[in-house]
């Protein structure tokens, strides 16, 4: 039997744009002739996997109907929530639709998450699909790359059968505890779901049997009109907004983890994307979009619906002007070196892959003491993302009005 994806679409990208709700969610944004859910799309095609259900509310319809054609994916359902009420009510109610067999295996992946590597993944699947019952849930960990605070760990122990069964979790821990973390062999936990239809039904049943009448009578009061499924609202609503995490993973002790040690991000930070166009920057370079600047250069690597990716270049003993902008604010990651920063009244260095966020209206400097050339990779967002919204303090070069 092929394994069923669903994919979790609903997801509103507050984290990326906490002063604007008319900006897309993360995984419809354009990040280059690509976008998130194109490329999950992408990576649930082949003999790995049967048609794909996408899970997502009624703003999202007409984008994921368009995405759907542009790929000629002509076999789908698409299950749509009346209003949010997290992932938990979200997989249920994608797991209870009639087409679906009992023992289907089931692959829950969120819309928003960037997986580079496929190959490696659905091998990892496949080789574990014999091990699901109708009890236990896999889980999936990626290695970490550094001590992130942006997302939870998990920490397993081997079985007879060679199974990684996970003993413990962690939230998000700061940045110091993460590094123990890891050190205990700690693994990322990447928000996606493997399991069967009958398992989610068994574990709903014993843990959230409120959820599971709900969704239940949601389902089955649904209208169906061009294979999608309009769940019932009065039904839907009565249905208690509970993360999957936190409504079942939190109860039942029959998680299992599939450890995998590939690119991976939910792209949830502007960190997150910064290091995904640092990782790919070829790919965006264009040597038109390169500008000489008395303190170095910059070269724009891509400008979306408002955001622009940047790389700065400071050359030894450069020095940016100390400036403010009054239409974005900006998020640096260091790439090369380790600048000086002044924020306000701050002054710090940072080292390689450290972050600073730059809040709008806020005083700033970029200072190159040293032998060596800086390289940040910047993320600016808001309003106006050009030259004449640099209000300069000082300058070295003599470019202050």
């Amino acid at each position: 039997m092929k394994i069923r994806p669903v994919i979790l679409c609903g997801g509103a990208g507050t984290r990326l744009w906490p002063q604007s709700k008319n900006n897309l969610a993360k995984q419809f944004i354009d990040f280059g002739g690509w976008s998130l859910l194109e490329k999950t799309l992408e990576r649930v095609q082949g003999p790995t996997f049967d048609y794909p259900i996408i899970s997502t509310n009624y703003k999202y319809l007409k984008l994921v109907t368009k995405y759907l054609k542009k790929f000629k994916v002509k076999r789908y359902k698409i299950i749509l929530e009346p209003s949010k009420r997290n992932t938990a009510p979200a997989i249920l109610a994608s797991a209870l639709i009639k087409d679906i067999p009992n023992k289907q295996p089931l692959m829950f992946f969120s819309a928003d998450h960037l997986i580079e590597k496929a190959s490696i993944f659905n091998k990892a699947i496949n080789k574990n699909k014999s091990y699901l019952t109708d009890q236990n849930i896999f889980i999936f960990g990626i290695k970490p790359t550094s001590p992130s605070s942006e997302y939870g760990y998990f920490i397993t122990k081997k079985t007879k059968n060679k199974i990684n069964k996970v003993i413990r979790f962690i939230e998000k821990p700061n940045t110091s505890k993460a590094k123990q973390v890891i050190k205990q062999k700690g693994y990322w936990n990447s928000g996606m779901f493997f399991l069967r239809k009958d398992s989610i039904i068994n574990n709903f049943k014993k843990f959230q049997p409120s959820i599971y009448r709900n969704c239940v009578k949601a389902v089955s009061s649904a209208k169906i009109k061009a294979n999608t499924y309009y769940l019932n609202k009065s039904s839907f609503e009565k249905t208690k907004a509970k993360s999957f995490d936190y409504a079942i993973l939190e109860k039942t002790k029959k998680i299992n983890a599939i450890k995998l040690n590939i690119p991976w991000s939910d792209l949830g930070s502007w960190q997150e994307i910064c290091k995904m166009y640092d990782r790919n920057k070829s790919k965006y370079f264009d040597k038109k979009k390169v500008f000489y600047r008395p303190w170095g250069k910059y070269v724009n690597l891509f400008e979306g619906k408002g955001f622009l990716i940047k790389e700065l270049y400071v050359k030894p003993k450069g020095i940016l002007s100390l400036q403010k902008h009054y239409h974005r604010e900006e998020h640096w990651m260091i790439t090369q070196g380790e600048p000086r920063i002044t924020l306000n009244k701050n002054k710090f260095k940072k080292k390689i892959n450290e972050t600073i966020f730059i809040p709008q209206g806020s005083i700033h400097r970029i200072e190159n003491l040293g032998i060596k050339p800086v390289k940040i990779i910047e993320a600016q967002v808001g309003s106006i993302l050009k030259e004449s919204d640099i209000v300069r303090y000082q300058d070295i070069y003599g470019r202050v009005k």
